[in-house]
């Protein structure tokens, strides 16, 4: 069978999940930027607001903090990071760039996350694929994007809207 895939030079491989058994709510973003590829960390770009909004979210000082300590502090608060995509072609770091996109294997998320509940979509492009969490039982919730390309909305008006994602 040939390869789906034409082979490309900057076809990019994507994050591993950050979650674990006790993970309740799951972030789930489109694809990593080209910040946080070449760092290897979500959310690297130091202008994305996602560390900022999860940190008044969880009262953490998740910014200022090393990145393997802002994942212990999302863990233990029961929430975890991954991306819809598990690999595309991307020049840049646009959504609207992705090519030839790859899903996550989401087959086994309730083997590594059997806690989990509810599952946010970080911006419009993962939020395309909620109505199929929520065919599988998930609450979802879309919300606007964190990236810096989507500065329509304020921190504030962000982060009210962020605020469903761990309302009870």
């Amino acid at each position: 069978m040939p390869d789906t895939f034409p082979p490309q030079p900057d076809r990019h491989q994507g994050l591993p999940p950050v979650i674990d058994t006790h993970t309740r709510v799951l972030v789930l973003g489109s694809f990593p930027g080209a910040a946080s590829l070449a760092a290897r960390q979500y959310y690297a770009h130091p202008r994305n607001q996602f560390w900022p909004l999860l940190g008044a979210l969880t009262g953490e000082p998740l910014p200022q903090l090393p990145y393997a300590e802002r994942l212990v502090r999302l863990l233990a608060h029961r929430i975890g990071v991954w991306d819809v995509l598990g690999a595309c072609q991307r020049e840049g770091s646009l959504d609207s760039n992705i090519r030839y996109p790859q899903a996550n294997d989401f087959t086994r998320l309730r083997k590594l996350a059997p806690s989990l509940v509810r599952i946010g979509f970080n911006g419009g492009t993962s939020g395309r694929f909620a109505p199929q969490f929520a065919a599988q039982g998930y609450e979802t919730v879309v919300l606007p994007s964190s990236s810096p390309a989507h500065a329509a909305r304020s921190f504030e008006q962000k982060l009210a809207l962020w605020r469903a994602l761990l309302a009870s």
